[in-house]
C-alpha cells in the first residue's frame, strides 16, 4: 500500500512574522493530505497560541480521525511537545522522555499505526522525535531511543518509521540510522545522507533539520519539501514530504 508521510515542525504556529496563524499550518497540511502527519513544537494550552491544544485542532481542520500527543516543555502555563495525526487507528502509544540531565526537556512520540491490510490489519511503529541542540545530547538521545522496549521490540522485516527534528546541522547523527541501524534516509537527494533536503530557516534554508528514515519493507517513491509560499512564514520550518509504498 502507498503512504504519505508529512514531518514538520510547526513552531507553534507562529511564523518568522511572530503572528499566530494557525490556519497556515492547516492549509499546508491539506495541500499535501499525508495519511500521517508527524509534528513537532505543538503548543497544548499555552497563552501564546491563545490556549489551545493545537493537535487537536489540527486533527480536526484536516479531518484526521486519530492524534496522539507527547508533551515535554512546560511553560508557566500550558506545555508543548510532539504531535502524530494519523488516517489509520493508532493502537498504541507512549511518549518516550529523551531529556539529559541539566538540558532542555525533549522526547519521542511512538504510536502504533493499524494499516488496513488482509486477511488483518499490520502494525507499522511510527517514531516521532526532536533532538536536542547539543551535538553531544542527540547521539544520547539516539542511544536512549534504540534501547526502549518500543524499539527493542519491532521484529525483523517489520516497516518502522523515526522521523521530527533531529537538529542535525552536521549531518553526524543521520548515519547511526544509515549505517548502524539499517536505515534508509527518505528525506535526501539521491542514495545515502549527505545531501538532505534543506528546511531551515524556512525563508532562506541552507540546512536540513528535518528528516525521514525508514526501515524494513518499504520503499521510497518519492520525497520533498514543501515548496508553497505560505510556508516560508507559517514556521521557521520547511516541513518535508514523503511517499512511501509498505
Amino acid at each position: 500500500m502507498d503512504v504519505r508521510i508529512l514531518s514538520y515542525n510547526i513552531h507553534r504556529a507562529i511564523g518568522v512574522d511572530r503572528r499566530f496563524r494557525l490556519e497556515r499550518i492547516a492549509q499546508i497540511l491539506a495541500h499535501y493530505n499525508a495519511d500521517i502527519v508527524l509534528l513537532q513544537e505543538v503548543d497544548v494550552g499555552a497563552p501564546r497560541s491563545r490556549e489551545l491544544n493545537l493537535a487537536r485542532e489540527l486533527a480536526e481542520l484536516g479531518d484526521y480521525p486519530y492524534y496522539a500527543v507527547g508533551l515535554n516543555v512546560k511553560l508557566r502555563k500550558g506545555m508543548y511537545g510532539n504531535a502524530t495525526l494519523s488516517r489509520y487507528p493508532i493502537a498504541r502509544e507512549r511518549n518516550i522522555d529523551l531529556t539529559l540531565d541539566g538540558r532542555k526537556a525533549r522526547g519521542c512520540l511512538f504510536t502504533e499505526l493499524e494499516l488496513p491490510s488482509e486477511p488483518s490489519a499490520s502494525l507499522l511503529p511510527v517514531f516521532n522525535l526532536h533532538l536536542g541542540l547539543s551535538f553531544k545530547e542527540r547521539p544520547q538521545q539516539v542511544g536512549r531511543l534504540v534501547r526502549t522496549p518500543e524499539f527493542v521490540g519491532i521484529e525483523a522485516g517489520q516497516p518502522c518509521l523515526v522521523a521530527g527534528d533531529f537538529n542535525d546541522w552536521w549531518t553526524r547523527i543521520a548515519p547511526l540510522f544509515t549505517e548502524a541501524l539499517g536505515f534508509v534516509c527518505a528525506t535526501n537527494h539521491g542514495v545515502g545522507y549527505q545531501n538532505a533536503f534543506l528546511t531551515y530557516p524556512s525563508f532562506s534554508p541552507t540546512t536540513g533539520l528535518d528528516k525521514v528514515f525508514c526501515r524494513g519493507p518499504i520503499t521510497v517513491l518519492g520525497g520533498r519539501r514543501c515548496r508553497l509560499r505560505v510556508s516560508k512564514v507559517a514556521s521557521d520550518h520547511l516541513p518535508v514530504i514523503v511517499d512511501l509504498q509498505i
